[in-house]
């Protein structure tokens, strides 16, 4: 039987695999994902620099319930609305370790159709 230790200990391998072949520049940064059952986050992070640009998250937009598609659909709406704030249009996306699928393709949607470009 897989306990979720091993299961989040999995998919944080996958993720080193993942970031192993995508970084982000100053020219085109890097969308990371990351879920909980009650939450999602988003970050959009420079990684020649070190920083964070700009961040989203369901605990902060104070969603009813920010574990659902809905909600990460809206998270992805909103950290699109602030990188073109911030004059950054193309990311690559990083899902994280995480399968494509359900809330984090509902984010990526969410954040193609505000405007991002990846």
């Amino acid at each position: 039987m897989i306990k979720n230790h091993d299961r989040n200990v999995a998919r944080e391998r996958r993720h080193l695999r993942l970031r192993q072949k995508i970084s982000g520049t100053p020219e085109c940064p890097r969308l990371s994902v990351f879920k909980s059952n009650a939450n999602i986050h988003a970050q959009i992070i420079d990684d020649v620099n070190g920083k964070t640009l700009v961040s989203a998250n369901s605990v902060e937009m104070k969603l009813a319930n920010g574990g659902n598609i809905e909600a990460a659909k809206q998270v992805g709406e909103e950290i699109a609305k602030r990188a073109l704030a911030s004059n950054i249009e193309k990311v690559v996306f990083d899902r994280g370790g995480y399968v494509y699928h359900g809330r984090i393709k509902a984010l990526a949607e969410g954040a193609r159709e505000a405007g991002l470009k990846f």
